[in-house]
């Protein structure tokens, strides 16, 4: 089928609300589950060769116009995630997840969910049970997607008709554990028919976990995890392939209120026009289910940082990537030694305080006049520059109080650039041409 004319493209667009996460959170709790994430995300790029590549259908469906999804920060929670609604089943029924580009298996908490405290974000447990949709479909373990796609399959069953399940462990000693099979999500796509009622569609055989016990305190803020990752049982290739093979998110300031939202959008958006930036996306086998990019210097106050080129080279053991699961941006130990010298020089004249986990925090208070933060800035390959608002890497830490808001990871190893990072830009993964664009944006709706 054609692509339709991009005078017709935006005629009915369909979105996912992005919920922020909670001002609860201590960053100290932040950043031991960024540093739990930063581990598991190591763990699987060293086993990522060993799996099959990361296959994406780009041929957009007949309709080909998009969707969204609300989206919001989870901080009413006292996590540093972000939430979006996601209605699933037939009849549907709804759920907050985690929205995860790091992760390649949609799962939702399942009837029969044993945990401590299995409450939702609402306060009042709630599961999904299959028993109850018509459109759900379990796989068997004998099938290729449970053998060759599924992560942490045990495909080793004894009957091959038996359903296939899932064993997920984190490094913070976290998991879940389910079974695997297809549900049909339900998406509202908004038309532009001013002020009409939203029309209702189906996205038929989404992949989706239905997690029956899990443990950790990883999961107990959302209902599951909405995957975002580069794979072909993803969420975000399922959706991209029937919407024109791309999907962006706005990321509300990681501390607004729980009623300020944006979107998860899949389709074209109509607001990153010709102002954005954009950079190869490198959907390489070596980082699936993870978005990396190409870092070609970053510089503070104007000034090029003295950073190692195999830093930055997936090929070497480095790279960076996207992860909308992390919240502090996690850099290797060349690229963070050199950028927090950098900004910490710049800043000596502010009496210093201790704070966990960071290395650097400051005093805001006690000079009077609060002093100017210098400009942060990454240039990625393209010459496409990210330079984000000065809160996003010099955090609010405690009142009166900021802190060089980054993390040491091992080198080699990957950098993770968080959400925290990322707040108040459009970012776009065009999945079907491997670009990432990225635009400064207020997010909130």
């Amino acid at each position: 089928s054609k692509h339709p004319a991009q005078s017709t493209a935006f005629r009915a667009s369909a979105r996912l609300q992005l919920v922020p996460a909670a001002p609860g959170a201590s960053l100290a709790e932040r950043a031991r589950d960024d540093r739990h994430r930063h581990a598991y995300i190591s763990t699987r790029l060293a086993s990522s060769s060993r799996r099959r590549a990361a296959e994406t259908s780009t041929a957009p469906g007949p309709e080909a116009s998009a969707f969204a999804m609300p989206l919001t920060s989870g901080a009413y929670t006292g996590t540093g995630q972000y939430f979006v609604r996601f209605r699933v089943g037939t009849p549907a029924q709804p759920f907050v997840l985690v929205a995860d580009t790091g992760s390649d298996l949609t799962w939702v908490k399942c009837r029969g969910a044993s945990s401590p405290s299995a409450a939702s974000p609402s306060g009042s447990p709630r599961v999904f049970r299959p028993a109850d949709s018509k459109s759900w479909a379990p796989f068997p373990c004998s099938s290729d997607t449970c053998k060759s796609y599924v992560p942490f399959s045990l495909a080793n069953c004894s009957a091959g008709t038996a359903p296939c399940s899932y064993d997920y462990r984190y490094k913070d000693n976290s998991s879940a554990r389910g079974v695997v099979g297809t549900d049909a999500a339900t998406i509202a796509l908004s038309g532009s028919n001013g002020g009409g009622a939203d029309r209702k569609a189906k996205l038929q055989e989404v992949v989706l976990g239905c997690t029956t016990s899990y443990d950790g305190q990883s999961f107990q803020a959302s209902d599951g995890v909405l995957s975002l990752g580069n794979s072909n049982i993803s969420f975000a290739a399922r959706a991209a392939a029937r919407f024109g093979g791309r999907f962006s998110y706005c990321l509300v300031d990681h501390l607004a209120p729980r009623n300020t939202s944006s979107y998860l959008t899949f389709g074209p958006d109509a607001s990153n026009g010709a102002s954005s930036s954009r950079t190869p996306l490198l959907l390489d086998a070596l980082v699936a289910p993870f978005y990396a990019v190409t870092v070609d210097a970053v510089s503070v106050a104007g000034e090029a940082l003295d950073i190692p080129a195999e830093v930055w080279d997936v090929k070497r053991n480095g790279g960076a990537i996207l992860d909308s699961g992390t919240s502090l941006t996690i850099l290797a130990t060349p690229a963070y030694k050199a950028v927090v010298a950098a900004l910490s020089k710049q800043l000596a004249g502010v009496p210093r305080v201790t704070m966990d986990p960071f290395e650097y925090c400051y005093n805001w208070t006690a000079t009077g006049t609060p002093p100017a933060v210098p400009r942060l800035e990454v240039r990625f390959a393209g010459s496409a520059r990210l330079q984000p608002p000065t809160k996003s890497y010099v955090i609010d830490a405690a009142p009166g109080v900021k802190c060089i808001g980054l993390q040491e990871g091992g080198w080699p190893g990957v950098s993770v650039i968080g959400n925290i990072l990322q707040q108040e830009h459009l970012w776009e993964f065009d999945l079907a041409n491997r670009w990432l664009r990225f635009k400064e944006s207020r997010c909130a709706q």
